[in-house]
């Protein structure tokens, strides 16, 4: 299968350059994340990430596909990540999607934040961002952990899609649960 230029490029920066590009991308709308998203590592920060990472989503008893989003109105969305095991495809870590100040430079992200419902991902704290690198190539940068310091850390990911239709909703909400500034701490950054 042949790689799109602008994923390939993707996959010859380091974390230090992927973030910098990062900041320089728009970001999609609701709307045109829809679908389900190929997903893949991208260079990690440094040996602990690049380890853990690679036990995450390359495992061989369950690896990592894809990320499926769908808007729920004009100002949020739904979504999960897809993989393999034991020859299924299965849909876990559900996520809330919207569009949020980044993390990283207060600009506009496409924003995923898991712990809106009850799951691994949300009990680490796990919040992802994305932007668009080109059409139908996005870069994503993830994070988790429990302090502060822990959530600034890049993670870097490649979307590119969408390679197929969402598959439906997955996961229990958190009842009452609204984002706060530990899942969106851009939103301190660039005002009220």
């Amino acid at each position: 299968m042949k790689t799109d230029p602008a994923a390939a490029e993707l996959l010859g920066l380091n974390t230090t350059e992927l973030l910098a590009l990062f900041t320089t991308l728009p970001a999609p709308s609701i709307e045109e994340m829809n679908g389900e998203y190929a997903a893949r590592l991208l260079a990690q920060p440094n040996a602990f990430a690049s380890v853990t990472g690679h036990a995450a989503v390359s495992n061989p008893f369950a690896r990592w596909l894809c990320k499926g989003f769908r808007p729920v109105d004009d100002r949020t969305g739904r979504g999960y990540n897809t993989f393999r095991q034991f020859g299924r495809v299965r849909r876990r870590y559900a996520m809330h999607t919207l569009i949020a100040p980044s993390r990283y430079d207060g600009r506009p992200a496409y924003t995923l934040v898991y712990r809106a419902y009850g799951s691994v991902c949300g009990a680490i704290n796990m919040v992802d961002e994305v932007r668009r690198a080109a059409p139908g190539v996005y870069l994503g940068i993830g994070t988790w952990g429990f302090t502060e310091r822990q959530r600034r850390i890049p993670l870097p990911f490649l979307l590119t899609g969408p390679v197929g239709p969402y598959r439906g909703d997955v996961g229990t909400a958190r009842r009452g649960f609204t984002p706060g500034p530990r899942e969106l701490p851009g939103r301190r950054e660039t005002g009220p």
